[in-house]
């Protein structure tokens, strides 16, 4: 797998805990370099506090994307969001995982567990990873976000 970053982080709540270990360890199998911002285990936590924690790394360039998962995903997005910089897409298929990257340059994937099969989660991670931003017409769109 050649991914487009070199530096991805990566946070959970405890409804997305297994499926961030699965996707953590799907990386590292790939060479992908990944930071664990938590939690180390699924006792009960509030997710906007992970959120926080990838999208300042993200918005301070320690990484430059980051993956969150939660129990549907919204709830990790709409916390993300709330920081400039950062674009925090809901990714549920390919197609929206794709186009997040090809058109909106989303620099955070957020995947719902309750929602996603582990086996749909690491195809998406994988596209987000390796989808190229068009720029273009695109560019001057998220310019105004």
């Amino acid at each position: 797998m050649k991914s487009l970053f070199k530096t991805v982080c990566i946070a959970s709540d405890h409804a997305g805990f297994r499926l961030k270990e699965n996707i953590k360890d799907f990386l590292i199998n790939r060479n992908i370099s990944i930071i664990d911002l938590g939690p180390m285990n699924d006792n009960s936590v509030d997710y906007p506090d992970y959120a926080k924690k990838v999208s300042n790394r993200v918005k301070m360039k320690k990484s430059q994307v980051g993956i969150l998962v939660c129990g549907s995903g919204t709830g990790m997005a709409i916390s993300a969001n709330k920081n400039k910089k950062i674009r925090a897409a809901v990714c549920y298929n390919l197609k929206s995982t794709r186009l997040s990257r090809q058109h909106n340059n989303a620099n955070i994937i957020a995947i719902g567990s309750r929602l996603t099969k582990k086996s749909v989660a690491l195809k998406l991670v994988y596209t987000f990873l390796e989808t190229k931003f068009e720029g273009g017409r695109h560019l001057r769109r998220v310019r105004k976000i």
